[in-house]
């Protein structure tokens, strides 16, 4: 329940925020509030536009969960979407389920090289995952501009993926994916002794040691899991929405995953609603931009002050558990 409050008390401060940052500029923020629900939630198209963006922000959301659940900070999402449609696009000659396989083969080798590099030299996967990050961008700046560039070479992008995801009401099928991910992944925490074992892990590696699990074995895995993860959400935006690979593809998702996830108290299931939030955030910002001239990149600031908010609950707490004890 306190997460929970935490979560709805963010939501509203990253709103209030934008209210007055509107303000501040000189415009209405009744009229600003306004043309952000509007511009989310007002009509069919504005709902689809929610879903479609609420889809990967979902998945990397979840792989941040699964991350930090064990004690990981997995910063790599964002390199783990993009080597995941990399994947995919070129697995879609040999259908969407190989597609789909190839992206979450892709994914979980990518974040295993920061697990690697953090259990043979101790190299922090903060920083590991980050420098990948970087890598992936640079791959895939090199690829739709040399190898699988379109065949007819007149913008750096590919030609479309030879397969597709089943559209089901205007929504593609990665929206049942998401889902299926979510409660999988709730499965996987709260209703294994796996996921017990990771969470022991993350919560106290040290005395998770002392009771026989084998630590660097959970972090392995979890890690491989949640690049996986990421990995499904590029190929679910491949084969879902842009179809192409080009050098923006990932526009920020994986940064954006850390948010959805804080958001949600690390909770799989709660990571849908908190998805959607954010999904709806950055729609309206869209038509924010559009309407009133105010940039897009507000959806962003956004982000930024719902992590803060929540970073702040979380210390709060903490600090005032000696206490209350």
């Amino acid at each position: 329940m306190t997460r929970l409050l935490i979560g709805i008390g963010a939501a509203a401060l990253a709103i209030a925020v934008l209210a007055m940052a509107a303000a501040l500029a000189g415009h209405s923020p009744a009229d600003v509030v306004g043309v952000l629900f509007d511009g989310a939630l007002g009509s069919p198209l504005a709902i689809r536009g929610t879903i479609l963006k609420s889809i990967p922000l979902l998945l990397t959301g979840l792989c941040v969960v699964i991350a930090f659940r064990a004690g990981v900070w997995n910063i790599g999402a964002e390199g783990q979407f993009i080597v995941g449609a990399i994947a995919a696009w070129m697995g879609s000659p040999y259908g969407t389920i190989a597609s789909m396989l190839a992206a979450a083969v892709a994914g979980a080798v990518w974040s295993s090289i920061a697990t690697a590099m953090r259990l043979w030299r101790n190299a922090p996967e903060v920083l590991t995952t980050i420098l990948l990050n970087f890598i992936a961008v640079h791959i895939l700046g090199w690829v739709v501009n040399g190898p699988l560039r379109e065949t007819s070479a007149r913008y750096p992008q590919s030609d479309p993926a030879a397969s597709a995801l089943p559209q089901l009401a205007e929504i593609h099928a990665g929206s049942l994916i998401s889902i299926a991910t979510a409660i999988a992944a709730w499965w996987l925490l709260y209703r294994t002794t796996e996921g017990l074992r990771l969470r022991a892990t993350g919560l106290n590696p040290s005395a998770a040691r002392h009771a026989g699990i084998n630590v660097p074995a959970q972090i392995a895995r979890a890690m491989a899991i949640s690049g996986a993860i990421a990995g499904v959400a590029g190929g679910v935006e491949l084969l879902g929405v842009t179809h192409r690979l080009f050098e923006r593809l990932a526009v920020g998702y994986g940064y954006s995953g850390i948010a959805v996830a804080l958001l949600a108290g690390l909770h799989p299931l709660g990571s849908i609603a908190s998805a959607l939030f954010f999904g709806a955030f950055v729609t309206g910002a869209g038509e924010l931009q559009r309407t009133s001239g105010i940039s897009a990149a507000i959806a962003t600031f956004g982000q930024a002050v719902v992590i803060l908010a929540v970073v702040a609950a979380g210390a709060l707490l903490t600090s005032r558990k000696p206490a209350d004890a």
